[in-house]
């Protein structure tokens, strides 16, 4: 293997969101691809990347495999990129279960940041119990790229209230850029503006579309808000949900505690990519002839 060891750069980005390990997921398809994606990762300035394969009903969490080839490419980087281990964690009723009988299983090295993703149709008011189920089994639940979900764009005061109730905030770095289009760029900016952003992470699926690109978000974020913030949210931040450690201060989330609508509304971009969503009805899971999540889950 190349040695991509290059010369040590005051950025030292940690991204905890990658999907790194190959043949798991939708993310790299070999090993081949997971090295070259590591090297891209080093070249762009990151340092560490938790691994957060999904674990969700398309793509299932295999648990020997994936601790298999953690193992093969923690070897295979030593030296030259750390790794932890965590996991993309849909909130499926099975996974919500599972997790709280389980404490601390699927969270970053089992040290309690717990990545959650949700729907893209539909998020339904009920989530919050699931939401507190997992905290009373002791995670601390990191809300994985908001400005991704169209149901949440639709109604984001969601977001500003699973906050103030302790849950942290993930943005994809390309989103502050427009790679996911106008609308979540314009959401996840209005985050970064009101402080309402803890961690930026690439979400690197492959080197071509979805590539484990930080650095001109993190440049990009020094220039809008200082380059404290930009250290906070791709070092200190991170590296607290890394080592289990304590959440360290923070900037104070501008008018989240006073109920401050955002400024950002989903219909000022009509004929944007996504449109608004329709309620949930309680049958997420009609295409597979199984009870709807809510009503696996409570009842």
């Amino acid at each position: 293997m190349k040695d991509y060891r290059g010369a040590p750069r005051r950025e030292a980005m940690i991204d905890i969101h990658h999907h790194l390990i190959y043949g798991v997921d939708d993310g790299a398809r070999d090993l081949e691809t997971s090295l070259a994606m590591a090297r891209a990762a080093v070249e762009d300035g990151i340092t560490h990347i938790v691994c957060t394969p999904h674990a969700s009903e398309r793509y299932p969490f295999q648990h020997k495999l994936v601790a298999e080839r953690y193992a093969e490419l923690r070897s295979l980087l030593a030296g030259r990129m750390e790794l932890s281990l965590a996991c993309d964690f849909h909130l499926t009723a099975e996974n919500v279960f599972e997790a709280a009988a389980n404490p601390l299983r699927y969270s970053i090295d089992g040290k309690g940041y717990l990545m959650i993703e949700f729907a893209n149709t539909a998020i339904p008011p009920q989530i919050g119990e699931a939401l507190l189920m997992l905290q009373t089994a002791g995670y601390t639940l990191i809300v994985t790229h908001p400005e991704r979900y169209p149901p949440l764009l639709s109604k984001p005061e969601m977001l500003a209230d699973w906050m103030r109730h302790g849950c942290l905030v993930q943005v994809t770095a390309a989103s502050l850029l427009g790679r996911f289009g106008k609308m979540a760029a314009a959401f996840s900016n209005e985050l970064l503006e009101r402080n309402w952003i803890h961690f930026l992470a690439t979400d690197a699926h492959n080197l071509e579309g979805r590539p484990p690109h930080m650095k001109k978000s993190y440049d990009y974020v020094a220039q809008r808000r200082g380059r404290e913030t930009a250290e906070r949210l791709c070092q200190s931040n991170p590296r607290a949900a890394v080592d289990g450690a304590r959440w360290p201060d923070q900037p104070e989330p501008e008018g989240l505690w006073e109920g401050v609508p955002l400024k950002f509304h989903a219909k000022d971009f009509a004929g944007s990519r996504w449109k608004a969503a329709p309620a949930d009805s309680g049958k997420d899971a009609a295409k597979s002839g199984k009870p709807g999540f809510f009503k696996r889950l409570f009842g």
